[in-house]
């Protein structure tokens, strides 16, 4: 690895890099890849903290998919899907906090199984 990569910051399920070299940003988040120049961050982190987690979550409420959050791309047919944890999870990322907040109740996505 590049010595003048610079980690920014860092979750459970992604990391957010800068290298020094080419002013790129490289996030990795679960399965997805990005690059972005300074500008592009900046527009994608507004695009984060502007997205209204309830409403989608409400639009899609009867919906089967379990991702109900989502992000357009450039590209017509593709659209990429988040739950209310990894938006979250992102903004952490691009605000360069350590993650450590209390969690609330909706805050878990989990399916109680009582035997």
């Amino acid at each position: 690895m590049s010595k003048k990569i610079k980690t920014l910051s860092k979750t459970k399920s992604g990391e957010l890099y800068l290298c020094g070299q080419c002013e790129v940003f490289h996030l990795e988040f679960n399965n997805i890849y990005f690059e972005f120049t300074e500008e592009q961050f900046l527009y994608f982190k507004n695009y984060l903290l502007c997205i209204e987690v309830e409403y989608w979550e409400h639009k899609y409420a009867c919906g089967r998919i379990k991702k109900k959050i989502p992000i357009p791309t450039m590209q017509a047919n593709l659209v990429l899907m988040f739950n209310r944890q990894e938006i979250f999870e992102l903004i952490d990322l691009f605000e360069f906090t350590d993650g450590s907040k209390i969690l609330k109740v909706s805050d878990i996505d989990y399916t109680l199984i009582v035997n």
